[in-house]
């Protein structure tokens, strides 16, 4: 990859480094106006000026296991979610860093079962859309071989007040709101709720139609995007991709992670997240993984890969996303896929963050040593966390964590043009 476009960092403190497998978010960020602002794995929440990254407020926290995992502006101020054993909104003042309010959804959705990173309550998405900000929080509990889930998607008003609530055992992972409608997608249904995708309607929580890829097991829909006359879905279900009319019928249906037979093993890549505009959509697959087991040698050849496809299901564009992307930074047709871990074969070259155009496909690349875990894009620049990493079967420590901002997009076209 290339690094030569100019980037500024600042350190965002020690924290213990990731390993080879993921442990789940723990970082986000966000572009609110003039700031940036930063939710780290400590809990904190920290902005900084957007052009010389000086630092304007700061929140600390003492609460133990508990990080920063969403970031949204809404309106004047700025939200954030997070992963603690209340799994709680806050809502600051942009320019000032004072907390307007704040909303525990483990009071809706119980305590953890365990003292334990994954058992913890655990705001999934944020999204706004006018005078509404728009959250799914999730709570997990096992016994046994037995997983369940109580989650909530809720809407609140400026004021912090919620105006309604959409409840159900299963597991959101994502929303996207658009006009009237919010679209929630589910990647794990173990209980009686069904559906990988729930399409609500936005002022009242109403649901309008629901969706699902009518396969077996949990695993359902891992991100949904809506569009003016439908829904983009990456489905778990059958490691395929999904274009939907509004109401839930099928447009089309494109083979993504779908399962490969490699040498005498079988294995599939999960297709984890999706940007959709009205001229394209970009689809963004996972880790590799054995019908047989989570072990494997093999690699599926389509995995960490970002694909473009037109409206009419056409693939125009392929290109490698490098490692584990855990989200997407979008903004207007384009999307920034962070690169972290590619934990079958570790290797530190993947690491960093690439810039597609949701119709040409890649437009720049940028290198880090340690693994990136969190983007946001706009039409000027772009913001990521790294995070340091340790591989097992290797032990050096790669990386720093800290916040890197990079150049704008008509840079990056320029950068790619001269190359």
């Amino acid at each position: 990859m290339s690094n030569a476009l100019q980037q500024r960092a600042v350190e965002l403190g020690d924290v213990p480094p990731a390993r080879s497998r993921h442990a789940g978010k723990r970082s986000a960020v966000t572009l609110p106006g003039a700031l940036v602002v930063t939710g780290t794995a400590t809990g904190d929440v920290v902005a900084y000026d957007r052009t010389t990254l000086d630092e304007r407020w700061r929140e600390r926290r003492d609460t133990e296991m508990t990080s920063v995992v969403a970031a949204e502006p809404f309106g004047d101020g700025v939200v954030i979610g997070e992963r603690s054993a209340e799994g709680t909104l806050r809502c600051y003042d942009q320019k000032t860093g004072e907390l307007r309010w704040q909303y525990a959804t483990a009071r809706d959705l119980g305590a953890p079962q365990k003292s334990s990173r994954f058992f913890l309550p655990f705001v999934a998405a944020l999204e706004t859309a006018g005078d509404r900000l728009y959250v799914a929080s999730r709570r997990y509990e096992r016994d046994g071989d037995h997983r369940s889930f109580t989650s909530a998607v809720y809407a609140f008003d400026e004021t912090g007040d919620v105006v309604w609530t959409h409840e159900t055992d299963a597991s959101p992972i994502s929303l996207d709101v658009e006009e009237r409608r919010l679209a929630v997608a589910y990647n794990r249904c173990p209980g009686t709720h069904q559906h990988g995708v729930v399409v609500l309607d936005a002022a009242t929580g109403t649901v309008r139609y629901e969706w699902d890829p009518g396969t077996d097991g949990q695993r359902r829909v891992g991100d949904v995007s809506l569009v003016s006359d439908g829904v983009i879905v990456a489905s778990h279900g059958d490691y395929c991709g999904y274009r939907l009319h509004d109401g839930g019928a099928e447009q089309w249906c494109v083979d993504l992670g779908t399962p490969a037979a490699i040498g005498d093993e079988t294995v599939y890549a999960y297709p984890n997240h999706v940007h959709a505009t009205a001229d394209a959509a970009v689809f963004v697959t996972g880790n590799t993984y054995s019908r047989d087991g989570r072990e494997t040698a093999s690699l599926h050849p389509r995995e960490h890969t970002a694909f473009g496809y037109t409206p009419d299901g056409e693939c125009v564009w392929t290109a490698s996303a490098g490692g584990f992307a855990s989200e997407l930074g979008v903004g207007g047709n384009h999307v920034a896929v962070p690169g972290a871990q590619h934990f079958r074969t570790r290797d530190a070259a993947v690491h960093g963050l690439r810039i597609f155009s949701t119709e040409t496909g890649l437009e720049a690349t940028f290198e880090t040593d340690g693994i990136v875990t969190a983007v946001a894009l706009d039409g000027e620049s772009f913001v990521a966390v790294e995070e340091p990493v340790v591989y097992h079967d290797e032990g050096e420590k790669r990386g720093t964590y800290r916040l890197v901002s990079g150049a704008s997009r008509r840079e990056a076209r320029a950068h790619r043009d001269h190359l």
